[in-house]
């Protein structure tokens, strides 16, 4: 039977890296935020469908708004890491790395009182090096490496090597790699995971898309971020084209290809999917 895998990376429409020429860090703290009424709108829609996915939290975000983090998890939702303050790791020294991914774990478990054993980077900006830091804080999986030519910013990862979509790998014996899905056309591996592609590919053909991948692997994921769903966000003009395409194509029309998406596949969570595949079991889960 076929896992579908179904997850969000919680941070705001000012946090992400094709702002971050214009919207510095240091003026975080007087942003208006947006992403308490957007992850809303998500969990409506996952109610209503009565699917169940992963949430890679922001510390940041967690620390701002704790409440967003009790209430995705009171729904039945699992926690997840995005670190603390969305730099990415290969722009950070390993002990920097290391802080701030401690940080946004320590807060997320603080406030569900569950430990939280999957990490996504920013901008899947993932590292060798940075599995040896998840696997030593007691993280059991990551979900960041997207093998594809199509964005400058994703991380790589050498030690697993991937000519085609495998959905899961293990990089480190008892830690486990859930790939970011690449539909291998023509010679190419085209990026197949969601955010930015599920906007702009219009829905049957990715649809199609899912479906093969299915039928190659038996696995499938999907990612989005709540600022994908919000068509009303701020508009910043002032930055270069390629940067303004890639965060606001196709931002009217997200919400309604993601309810035909939960009730064209039967998604669950990350932890669950690593459960129903045997690579994580409730013993596993409890030694960690």
């Amino acid at each position: 039977m076929n896992t579908c895998m179904l997850s969000f990376d919680v941070e705001d429409w000012f946090q992400v890296e094709n702002l971050r020429e214009v919207v510095p860090r240091e003026s975080w703290n007087y942003q208006r935020l947006r992403v308490v009424e957007n992850t809303h709108r998500l969990l409506d829609i996952l109610n209503r469908h009565g699917v169940k996915a992963t949430f890679f939290v922001l510390g940041w975000i967690a620390e701002k708004v704790p409440g967003l983090v009790k209430d995705i998890h009171s729904a039945g939702h699992e926690i997840a890491s995005h670190g603390f303050a969305h730099e990415l790791i290969y722009r950070q020294t390993l002990k920097q790395f290391k802080e701030d991914v401690h940080r946004s774990k320590e807060i997320l478990e603080d406030l569900t009182g569950t430990p939280v054993i999957g990490y996504r980077a920013p901008s899947f900006s993932i590292t060798d090096e940075a599995i040896d830091v998840l696997l030593a804080e007691g993280f059991k999986y990551d979900s960041s490496f997207f093998p594809s030519v199509f964005h400058d910013r994703y991380g790589k990862l050498f030690t697993v090597k991937v000519e085609r979509y495998t959905g899961i790998a293990e990089p480190r014996p008892g830690f486990y790699e859930v790939l970011i899905p690449t539909l291998f056309l023509l010679g190419k591996k085209l990026p197949w995971g969601g955010g930015g592609y599920f906007r702009v590919i219009p829905y049957g053909i990715f649809r199609l898309g899912i479906k093969r991948l299915l039928a190659e692997v038996g696995s499938y994921l999907f990612y989005l971020h709540p600022w994908e769903i919000d068509p009303y966000q701020p508009r910043i003009k002032d930055i270069r084209i390629s940067f303004r395409f890639r965060h606001y194509a196709g931002l009217k029309g997200t919400l309604f290809k993601l309810e035909r998406l939960v009730r064209d596949f039967p998604f669950i969570s990350i932890k669950e999917g690593l459960e129903k595949l045997g690579y994580l079991s409730l013993k596993t889960l409890k030694e960690g």
